[in-house]
């Protein structure tokens, strides 16, 4: 065979997609960069970042977006990705709404849309996600068609060998046999769907605190409790996509449920989901309503990262939750041994630094390995933006490759 073929490696052609990549990714980290920067940080030759830059123009990914100012002499002129050179969309799905939003390739969000969904019965569910999407493309002010790709985050997770969502028996409507089949009609572009508490871990890695760890466990715990599991800088999904579904977990402290997935509970959910918090605040003396649940339990819990230094009710429900999230957290560290344990939503953080750090010190006592844990910094909607940035992820790498 002839070299000249787009896949062969070392040909100009592949040489020159490499090379592409490497600014277009630069640009994408930085935001605006000279020719002259670029070309210090790829190695190339002022010659030869000046054709890539052209070439790129031409194929419009860069536009020049002004010059260099306070130097002597011409200014340089400054380059940055064309953020209308692709779109990605994603959606954060529950039982209460479906959030919808649009990025540009550069990742700025340009639509958001919430579609309310509440009640039991959905029997439009593939109508209902166009509905959301196309609120979000609409605030965007672009087509249908600029959209490359969507990510749908549900809770539980889509069995690859039937196709069926498991483990989200409480998100009514996603059930049907021919759901999936049912959504790429209705959906013009490709669509893949991950697990919420999964799309937060991508965001945390992406965005937050998980920059740079290749082996690290998300614990989420917000309407549910449930964990992600990023091994080899990979998401672990297991067999039939329920890895991570630690809200079945038994623990001690709780009777064992039978029937798990018909329950729709466990032992570590009843031990330490939001639901937990208010019971555990009353035991403690704080006199509290149940329900909301996770709004009832992140605001005892912001309430007790002020207060726990001079009042000793909050003190003690700090100490009794952190022993509850740190056994459950115990039995992943000993199979897993991350080097990082993230601590997410809104039944979690809002406790702070004091509530991290009892249960940095209750894990410590329960298990071998000595994970770091830390609080999510990924602060608004991160399951959308998890969503967002696996769909941008897919997309770059399309719109990027330029040897084809």
């Amino acid at each position: 065979m002839s070299g000249s073929g787009a896949g062969v490696p070392g040909t100009p052609r592949v040489l020159r997609a490499m090379n592409d990549r490497a600014a277009l990714d630069l640009l994408l980290e930085h935001g605006t960069l000279s020719r002259t920067r670029i070309g210090k940080l790829t190695g190339l030759s002022k010659p030869t970042a000046s054709q890539l830059l052209a070439r790129l123009e031409a194929a419009g990914l860069v536009v020049v977006t002004g010059t260099t100012e306070g130097r002597p002499g011409p200014g340089a002129q400054l380059y940055s990705l064309n953020a209308r050179a692709a779109y990605a969309a994603g959606l954060d799905v529950n039982p209460e709404r479906i959030l919808a939003a649009v990025a540009d390739i550069t990742g700025a969000v340009v639509g958001e849309y919430e579609l309310p969904t509440p009640g039991r019965d959905r029997q439009d569910v593939a109508g209902q996600v166009r509905a959301a999407l196309d609120g979000a493309v609409k605030d965007a002010h672009v087509d249908m068609s600029d959209v490359r790709r969507l990510v749908i985050g549900t809770p539980g997770a889509f069995d690859p060998a039937t196709g069926r969502l498991r483990y989200a028996s409480h998100l009514p409507g996603w059930h049907s046999p021919s759901l999936l089949d049912e959504l790429a009609a209705a959906l013009p572009m490709p669509v893949e769907y991950e697990n919420d508490v999964n799309l937060v871990a991508v965001a945390e890695q992406r965005l937050g605190v998980a920059r740079g760890h290749g082996d690290f466990v998300l614990l989420w715990n917000q309407e549910g409790l449930g964990a992600a599991l990023v091994l080899g800088n990979r998401l672990h999904r297991g067999f039939t996509g329920g890895a991570g579904e630690v809200g079945f977990l038994p623990v001690p402290g709780t009777p064992l449920v039978r029937g798990v997935t018909k329950a729709n509970s466990g032992g570590f959910q009843e031990l330490a989901g939001a639901q937990a918090v208010p019971g555990i605040a009353r035991d403690a003396g704080i006199d509290t309503p149940d329900r909301p649940y996770v709004t009832t339990a992140a605001a005892l819990l912001a309430t007790a990262a002020e207060r726990h230094g001079s009042d000793a009710r909050y003190a003690e429900l700090l100490d009794r939750y952190a022993v509850r999230l740190a056994t459950g957290l115990a039995s992943l560290v000993a199979v897993l041994d991350p080097e990082l344990v993230v601590l997410s939503g809104e039944a979690v953080v809002p406790g702070g630094e004091p509530l991290r750090a009892r249960v940095q010190a209750e894990l410590t006592e329960l298990a071998a390995a000595r994970p770091t844990l830390v609080l999510a910094a990924v602060p608004r909607r991160p399951v959308l933006r998890g969503a967002l940035e696996s769909a941008l992820a897919t997309t770059r790498d399309e719109v990027f490759d330029t040897s084809r």
